[in-house]
């Protein structure tokens, strides 16, 4: 009850639709942060092999960033935070960034810590082959190491489930409301994080490989037994040498996320998305030289070689708005001054941001760092001629102000999520009637004469868009329950000029 509760405040949050000054989730409200290092697993690492032979078990890190201690919520959203790499330790992967520690990564860390979320940057672990003489290996040593993102991704979600249920709750985080933010290389973690349902969704064409197991018949580049299931749950094992490949982290809870955020990576493949993924958000450079905005060959920058054909932001997203996945950011009716200069870029796929970089090649325009010190400031400098920590921010500030009202609308946070003014209104002011209510077949709604419905969104439970009405203009209306499975649903009447209001619904 307290959980159903919590949504119907949240819905009606959402339906208060107040621009105010300095909001939590929105704005900045704090001047400051902590920020604390901690484990939270420990896993298989393939980059020991060139020195020793032989893989090694490692602590997983992660750098926890929290609003200051004065703050009293103990129930905020979290985001876990990917960096960039090209899935190699810096400064081998040639790139400028690839570190928990990187200019970007820490700066919108600290801005979401300082909002009231939690943001916990993840460390996951690297390593493959982009020297390989063949495409085939090259691909088969990228795939491995994405998929042990994924899996460092997905045991850090159930690490702070965990702590939640065992541990008190250290942090103070809803883990009702988790977002998987990836940058660059991490985006290919979050998008995969959130689409992968099952083992066999990488069971491609694309991702066979040579006969391992010598039954004389192609294998999979990932084979269940040997890396261990998408999660990181099961143990994997490597027959040839017996090498342990995957450990078990944080059995028993689940991996599930609320929203995915990428910014300039890619989805392995959109066989992936179906309409059970959370909604998505993804700013790309449309002219990225390395990682396609809709579908192509990805190019790792350390060798420039071709290695597999991915899809872009701008793929992903058309196929997640025609999924309904981001139905919610529709519905919102975003109306500031961000929301109009994306949506005279991206076609109408709310949820996508192209970014315009200063250059052709810029493909990670949000990044700097020091020149003095960073090892390949040469290589960077040549996408990103014109880097200062100044043109970084100001693309940050874009992606933030894009960011923290569509949040607000898909995590059902307690914040104003779109740009105009809504009132909310009472049932008794507007004489609702709802009756059978529960029902078997359908719902009907009555308002008095001055109260005509002009909307109806149907929600469910876990606040996903489930049935549209638009442009009734009637006092009388009918909910059909059509294939909606038994349970509790949240109907949004909304009434032209006056406000809406939220009220629930049971199907038995």
């Amino acid at each position: 009850m307290k959980k159903i509760n919590m949504i119907l405040m949240l819905l009606l949050a959402a339906a208060t639709l107040q621009l105010q000054a300095q909001e939590r989730y929105l704005d900045m409200i704090f001047d400051n942060y902590e920020v604390e290092t901690q484990f939270y697993g420990t896993n298989v690492t393939v980059l020991t092999v060139p020195l020793t032979g032989e893989v090694t078990l490692r602590p997983l890190a992660i750098d926890i960033y929290t609003p200051p201690e004065e703050d009293m919520e103990t129930n905020r959203p979290i985001v876990l935070y990917f960096h960039t790499g090209n899935f190699l330790p810096h400064p081998a992967n040639g790139s400028t960034g690839g570190t928990m520690k990187d200019s970007t990564v820490v700066e919108i860390a600290s801005r979401l810590a300082r909002m009231g979320y939690v943001c916990g940057v993840v460390d996951y672990r690297k390593g493959w082959n982009p020297l390989a003489a063949t495409q085939e290996e090259r691909t088969n040593t990228l795939i491995n190491a994405a998929y042990r993102g994924v899996q460092d991704s997905r045991t850090a979600v159930r690490y702070f489930k965990k702590t939640v249920a065992e541990e008190g709750n250290p942090w103070g985080v809803d883990t009702t409301r988790i977002v998987a933010w990836g940058q660059g290389t991490g985006g290919y973690i979050s998008f995969a994080t959130a689409t992968i349902d099952q083992y066999l969704d990488i069971v491609l064409p694309k991702f066979i490989g040579q006969d391992i197991t010598g039954d004389g018949q192609p294998d999979p580049m990932v084979l269940l037994p040997i890396h261990g299931d998408p999660d990181a749950t099961t143990f994997g094992i490597n027959p040839l040498n017996g090498d342990t490949l995957c450990v078990p982290n944080h059995v028993g809870y689940d991996s599930d996320i609320d929203l995915a955020v990428n910014m300039g990576g890619a989805m392995g493949d959109t066989s992936w998305l179906d309409a059970s993924d959370p909604p998505f958000i993804s700013f790309q450079v449309p002219t990225d030289p390395f990682a396609p905005y809709e579908e192509g060959i990805l190019i790792v920058p350390t060798t420039n070689e071709q290695v597999v054909e991915v899809q872009g932001a701008y793929t992903v997203q058309s196929k997640a708005h025609d999924l309904g996945l981001n139905d919610i950011f529709i519905t919102a009716d975003f109306q500031d001054e961000i929301t109009m200069v994306a949506n005279s870029r991206n076609d109408g796929l709310e949820g996508l941001y192209p970014l315009i970089g200063s250059n052709p090649l810029d493909s990670g325009p949000w990044e700097w760092w020091d020149p003095a010190t960073n090892e390949n400031h040469d290589n960077g400098i040549m996408t990103n001629m014109d880097m200062s920590p100044e043109k970084a921010r100001t693309y940050i500030d874009t992606i933030m102000a894009y960011y923290a009202p569509r949040a607000c609308a898909a995590l059902f946070l307690p914040c104003s999520p779109v740009g105009t003014q809504e009132a909310l209104l009472d049932a008794k002011e507007v004489g609702l009637i709802l009756a059978p209510n529960p029902a078997i077949e359908e719902v009907r709604l009555q308002t008095n004469a001055a109260y005509p419905v002009k909307d109806l969104l149907l929600y469910d439970i876990s606040g996903r868009l489930v049935q549209t009405q638009f442009n009734l203009f009637e006092n009388n209306i009918v909910v059909p329950r059509e294939d909606l499975p038994s349970g509790m649903y949240f109907a949004r009447l909304r009434f032209e000029d006056k406000g809406s209001l939220v009220q629930k619904i049971i199907f038995k």
